[in-house]
């Protein structure tokens, strides 16, 4: 087997890896065991600690804090880099352009439609959980725990 691939999450990817089981678990659980590099950018982990206290989701403080944890441990931290002007009805995707940019990862797995629409930015793919799942033979149901 090549070198693992190199990608990027999106915080809506991060955010349905902790609360459902389905393909961005199954993509958060091959960072955790290495079978793929995870590059996030601070912006992501900022953005993420935001989201997961929304009250609609109601995670439990422990499973939030495990997750980000985990997300720290197996993550590789990228400087963005400059910010490109490619997504204007919602200027904070171009964060998440520039963090696969600078991290040069092959993929940029996200459920935006903005993100989503572009289908790549550079060399980096954009596509969403199962999609990437279904390219690395990996489309396998992830059980709930």
């Amino acid at each position: 087997m090549g070198a693992a691939a190199k990608i990027v999450l999106d915080t809506n990817v991060l955010v349905s890896a902790l609360g459902w089981a389905g393909p961005e678990r199954r993509v958060y659980e091959m960072c955790l065991q290495g079978e793929i590099d995870l590059c996030i950018c601070r912006h992501t982990v900022e953005d993420l600690l935001r989201v997961l206290d929304y009250p609609k989701f109601k995670f439990h403080e422990h499973h939030k804090v495990a997750f980000v944890q985990g997300l720290l441990r197996v993550a590789n931290l990228v400087s963005p880099g400059p910010l490109p002007d490619v997504i204007r009805d919602d200027p904070d995707d171009n964060r998440v352009l520039a963090c696969a940019s600078n991290a040069r990862a092959e993929f940029l797995i996200t459920g935006d439609r903005h993100l989503l629409q572009l289908g790549s930015y550079g060399d980096t793919i954009i596509c969403t959980a199962s999609t990437f799942l279904a390219s690395h033979g990996q489309s396998r149901r992830v059980p709930p725990r």
